[in-house]
């Protein structure tokens, strides 16, 4: 237990000394300590439902450098968003020392890196699990191949539930 909670460690000083950019304060990225992930994820099933989307969970923290990229790229690149958007209600779930959420989290995969994303169908059911790693890039993310992933796990067209 005491070689996690240092490896846990030792991976939030990595990830906020790689956060830090001098003059250039990061905006916020989504991930708020205090929601309920379950009352987020059955408010999401049911605007899911309604309009024919799929859930994606997103689980990071405000200290992760990384988290704070994709939120970029999901909120500044308008391809992105929008692709997101029509085919994804987004449920934010914070992991962090503050609140690991694992109760809520214990019933998806184990989780060793940050951001993780895992698609549910609107039913609320685990259709994919994405480690982001494979869709990392120099500084940020590839966005052919986020796009690729959204494309990929997107609800078909015309689709019926």
């Amino acid at each position: 237990m005491r070689t996690r909670s240092l490896a846990i460690l030792v991976l939030l000083a990595v990830c906020l000394v790689g956060a830090a950019k001098p003059g250039k304060p990061m905006k916020p990225a989504g991930y708020d300590p205090k929601r309920d992930p379950a009352a987020d994820l059955q408010a999401a099933i049911v605007e899911a439902q309604s309009s024919n989307k799929r859930v994606l969970l997103e689980v990071g923290g405000e200290w992760c450098i990384w988290c704070h990229y994709l939120n970029d790229l999901f909120t500044g690149d308008q391809e992105i968003s929008t692709r997101l958007h029509e085919s994804f209600v987004v449920v934010k779930v914070n992991w962090s020392p503050e609140n690991k959420n694992e109760k809520f989290l214990s019933r998806y995969a184990k989780l060793n890196t940050f951001p993780h994303m895992f698609v549910l169908e609107k039913d609320g059911k685990l259709l994919h699990v994405e480690n982001l790693s494979t869709i990392e890039a120099k500084n940020g993310y590839d966005r052919q191949k986020l796009l690729a992933f959204l494309d990929k796990w997107s609800p078909k067209v015309g689709a019926k539930g």
